[in-house]
């Protein structure tokens, strides 16, 4: 019988959860380039604290993203019970669109810029897109969506708006843009 791990010491578990703080905010400013070593300084902490619970930088942003996108899959699952499944995919494909904004970490990860979600963390990616797979399928079986697009279309689209948006910064773009992708993605 395997022994289970030993709980974390409370000054490892705050310091644990504030590497994941500034690592989160660090990435969603700047993106993947920033090194260990400038978030440790961030954070207050060592670079030895920030490896004894992520021994590289990939797995630190595993764990970011993994959390990222379950707290993504957890909304569209609320979503899957709407009244007005249109109404509904096209709201997270917004929400999807609008946390780009913000989070340069994220547009590079669902871009496969730096990191690869599928290989990385490969359980989160599959639940993830097998959600925004379910918002789609009602979406089109309401006939709201085109019933020639599919997941990796959808998941395109949000790539190429994220990016259009963390660069050019303009809300006004950004509301037209999205029109224009729903207009171009809705049943005619």
């Amino acid at each position: 019988m395997a022994d289970k791990p030993r709980p974390l010491r409370a000054d490892a578990a705050r310091n644990r959860a504030r590497v994941l703080e500034v690592a989160y905010q660090t990435f969603a400013e700047e993106g993947l380039s920033v090194p260990i070593d400038e978030i440790a300084r961030r954070a207050g902490v060592g670079a030895g604290t920030v490896y004894r619970h992520f021994p590289t930088k990939d797995a630190l942003f595993r764990a970011i993203v993994t959390s990222r996108l379950q707290r993504l899959t957890d909304y569209a699952k609320e979503l899957t019970d709407a009244d007005d499944p249109g109404a509904a995919f096209f709201a997270f494909v917004t929400l999807l669109v609008e946390e780009g904004k913000g989070d340069q970490g994220l547009v590079e990860a669902f871009a496969g810029d730096g990191f690869d979600i599928a290989a990385a963390i490969p359980s989160a990616e599959r639940d993830f897109l097998a959600v925004l797979d379910n918002l789609l399928t009602d979406a089109q079986r309401a006939r709201a969506v085109r019933a020639d697009v599919d997941v990796r279309d959808i998941k395109t689209l949000v790539v190429g708006c994220q990016a259009m948006l963390r660069h050019c910064g303009d809300p006004e773009l950004s509301r037209r843009m999205l029109a224009i992708v729903r207009d171009g993605l809705s049943q005619t």
